[in-house]
């Protein structure tokens, strides 16, 4: 089964992907498209689409966050100056990202991993490996270890980059595959990551919304790009902004509001204007053996089965504080012996939304970092008309988790992650801006300036 989104793009009709156009694009055309794919959020560019394809040609669709065997649970990718942190490391900084996710099949597998360059819209750059990577071609991951004292057993895999074998030369949008038997057709992951050359110098705030004060967020940026050959500003850099690391929350800008020397300042109030959302909802599964403040009841056979308290919806008219991770998760075990990579176990994590709708007005889906924010048939949840309320379960390893319900209208087709969980201005949220540079002449796109800030620490820039 496959959703089809037409694309409405003059080169070609394409098929939307993974909150990606399959057809080539560019960058203002894709944001273009994705706001007349969710018009109830526009400006937002922003698009949820459903996944059930094969993946038989990589050079022609852009990448994203994928797990390719449902075997592979609980992948974290992360700057290892903080767990969890924004992917992203300095070009010849000396700076690693963690790779770290759990086999539930066992044993010992040779896993290989190598990189690619992309430009912004994430397709392959056209250009031979020897030009953006020092080093061998690909590498074996090495550092494993076996579950103990768990009823899941599992083997747990970890990757610290770059290593001395293999390094990135230039800077840009990066994936990491991993594959086994260093065959690239049997693709286990793909996972994206930053490489920032620091170029340009970014200033930005967060300002209540023109138009929709009560609940929207709106990012104000300048960038200064000094002594940067840039002979078409509008043309030669491209700017992303998005929510709390999600790339299908973003907005592309190509236009600044207005030119100051070789400052380009980007004010004007339709643009950058962000649904604030709301705080993520989480679970805690440190313990398996106490029930955490959103458990219910915990059994325990075979495998351990974790219940949850009904969820409801929460667009309410006013906004309730709850402490989140931005949407992410973190592996922790208060059972074990201290180490969560390895004694750390699973369990059936079943989550129940109990709501008047019904699956004829459309269909919950529940999201999160953990997932890569897909909908699909495994983020998919269920009717159960006798109870009045929709259900899932998901296998899960012990930790605290984020997570919101997004709601897809049967109708339209549309996914909307605000109609059951509100949106408000007071919501704690940061945001990632990614300015991109590439003349004309140019071969490949450079990522030459990264900001990262939050909404709730004075307006002051921070990194992560």
């Amino acid at each position: 089964m496959k959703a089809q989104h037409t694309c409405h793009c003059e080169e070609q009709q394409s098929l939307c992907v993974g909150a990606t156009w399959q057809s080539r694009c560019s960058f203002k055309q894709a944001t273009r498209l994705l706001r007349r794919a969710w018009p109830s959020l526009c400006p937002l560019a922003m698009t949820w689409v459903f996944v059930f394809v094969t993946f038989a040609s990589f050079a022609q669709t852009p990448y994203y966050d994928y797990n390719y065997n449902q075997a592979i649970k609980s992948v974290e990718f992360y700057n290892v100056s903080k767990q969890g942190s924004f992917p992203m490391m300095g070009l010849g900084a000396k700076q690693q990202l963690q790779l770290a996710f759990d086999d539930l099949r066992g044993g010992n597998r040779n896993y290989y991993y190598t990189i690619q360059h992309c430009d912004e819209n994430w397709y392959p750059t056209n250009i031979s490996s020897i030009e953006y990577l020092q080093g061998i071609p690909d590498d074996r991951i090495v550092d494993y270890v076996y579950s103990s004292g768990t009823n899941q057993k599992y083997t747990h895999y970890e990757l610290k980059f770059p290593t001395d074998n293999l390094v990135p030369k230039i800077s840009g949008n990066y994936v990491l595959k991993v594959f086994e038997d260093e065959d690239q057709t049997k693709m286990v992951l793909v996972r994206k990551f930053y490489v920032v050359g620091s170029k340009v110098t970014l200033l930005a705030n967060i300002v209540p919304s023109v138009n929709a004060r009560a609940t929207n967020q709106k990012v104000n940026f300048q960038v200064n790009y000094g002594n940067l050959p840039v002979q078409n500003p509008a043309g030669d850099l491209k700017i992303f902004v998005m929510q709390n690391g999600r790339p299908e929350t973003g907005m592309a800008n190509v236009q600044p509001t207005y030119i100051r020397g070789n400052q380009l300042i980007f004010d004007d109030p339709g643009i950058n204007d962000f649904p604030g959302r709301n705080e993520f909802r989480h679970v805690d599964t440190r313990s398996l053996k106490l029930n955490s403040d959103r458990i219910g009841h915990i059994y325990h056979d075979t495998a351990y089965t974790v219940m949850l308290l009904n969820d409801y919806t929460r667009n309410l008219p006013n906004y309730s504080f709850l402490y989140d991770n931005n949407g992410s998760f973190f592996i922790l075990n208060s059972d074990g012996a201290g180490d969560p990579k390895r004694d750390a176990d699973y369990a059936h994590m079943y989550f129940t939304f109990a709501t008047t709708k019904t699956p004829a007005e459309g269909t919950p889906y529940l999201v999160g970092k953990f997932n890569n924010y897909m909908l699909d048939e495994h983020s998919k949840l269920a009717y159960e008309p006798v109870k009045g309320r929709f259900v899932t379960d998901l296998f899960l390893k012990q930790g605290v988790y984020d997570y919101q319900y997004v709601w897809v209208d049967a109708k339209t087709g549309r996914p909307d992650d605000i109609a059951l969980e509100g949106s408000y201005f007071d919501t704690e949220n940061d945001y990632q801006i990614l300015v991109y540079y590439r003349p004309s002449n140019a071969r490949w796109t450079e990522l030459v300036g990264f900001r990262q800030l939050n909404n709730t620490d004075g307006n002051t820039n921070r990194r992560k």
